[in-house]
C-alpha cells in the first residue's frame, strides 16, 4: 500500500493501482526511443503487472501499531513481503516470460543487500528462475535487457511520483525520493534525471519529455477518515470507503 498522512486522514492507494499507473507510462513512451520493439509488449506487460502479487492483500490492509497508521510498502515487514514477491513474480511468468524476467530482477534488487536468511534465499531462488527463464527464451541481449530493466525503474518512480507527493506540491515540499528528479535510461537525453515539477493539482510538466504526446492517467485511491478507523478499525474503514479517480496530466515544460 502507498499511504500519504494528512491531518485527518490517510490517502490509501493499493500497489497494483500504482503499477496501472507504471503501464499507463510506459504504454505513452515514445517510440524512436525505444530500442527492442519486438519486447515492447512485453516491457509494458511488466510495468503493468510489478505489482500484481500485493493485489490480495491490499484489498485488507495491515496497520501498523508502532507508529499508529497503515502499513506501506517500505515499512512492511520483510518475510510477508518477501512471499509477495515470489506470488507477483509466479503470476508474471505464466503470462509472458520476458516480463517476468524483469520483474525479477526488480525485486531481487530490492533484496540483493539484505542479510536475512529469508532474503539471501529469495535472491538466491530468483537467479535460478531467471537462468532458467534466459534458457528458455535463448539469446536475451544483456544491453536491451539492462535497458527495458531500466524503463520498468522508470515507469514505476514516476508512478509512485504521482502517488507519493500530494498533488500542486511545490518543489520544496517534494517527497525525498525525488529531490533530484527522475533517473533516465542511458541515451534518452544528455541529462541522467528527468526534471518534473507539478503547475497546478491536476498537472505536472515534464522537461526532456520522453512520450508521444501529452496524456492523462488516473490515480485510483481511497481516503480514510482517521476517526472512523479508531471507530471500526483499518479494515472495515478501508472497505467501506468508496474509490476515487483522480486524473493527472503529464505535459512537456515549456
Amino acid at each position: 500500500m502507498i499511504v500519504r498522512e494528512r491531518k485527518k486522514e490517510f490517502v490509501m492507494i493499493e500497489q497494483h493501482n500504482h503499477a496501472q499507473l507504471s503501464g499507463m507510462i510506459l504504454s505513452n513512451w515514445k517510440s524512436t526511443l525505444f530500442q527492442g520493439e519486438s519486447y515492447r509488449k512485453s516491457v509494458e506487460l511488466a510495468n503493468y503487472l510489478h505489482d500484481i502479487g500485493w493485489k490480495e492483500f491490499d484489498q485488507q490492509p495491515f496497520w501498523n501499531d508502532k507508529v499508529q497508521a497503515p502499513y506501506t510498502f517500505s515499512d512492511f515487514p520483510i518475510h510477508p513481503k518477501i512471499v509477495l514477491y515470489q506470488h507477483g513474480i509466479n503470476e508474471v511468468e505464466k503470462r509472458d516470460l520476458y516480463a517476468a524476467l524483469l520483474c525479477s530482477e526488480h525485486y531481487k534488487r530490492f533484496l540483493i543487500q539484505h542479510t536475512s536468511i529469508e532474503a539471501q534465499s529469495f535472491v538466491n531462488e530468483e537467479n535460478r528462475r531467471q537462468q532458467c527463464i534466459r534458457h528458455r527464451l535463448e539469446n536475451v541481449d544483456k544491453d536491451l535487457f539492462d535497458f527495458h530493466y531500466r524503463l520498468l525503474q522508470f515507469g514505476d518512480n514516476l508512478s509512485l511520483y504521482l502517488c507519493l507527493n500530494e498533488p500542486g506540491v511545490t518543489n520544496q515540499d517534494i517527497h525525498p525520493f525525488f529531490k533530484n528528479g527522475i533517473p533516465l535510461p542511458e541515451g534518452i537525453t544528455t541529462n541522467s534525471h528527468l526534471e518534473l515539477t507539478w503547475t497546478d493539482e491536476n498537472t505536472v510538466s515534464l522537461q526532456d519529455f520522453p512520450f508521444e504526446q501529452p496524456f492523462t492517467v488516473t490515480i485510483k485511491q481511497k481516503i480514510v477518515n482517521k476517526d472512523e478507523i479508531a471507530k471500526k478499525g483499518l479494515i472495515q474503514a478501508y472497505q467501506e470507503e468508496a474509490m476515487e479517480e483522480f486524473p493527472v496530466q503529464l505535459i512537456p515544460y515549456n
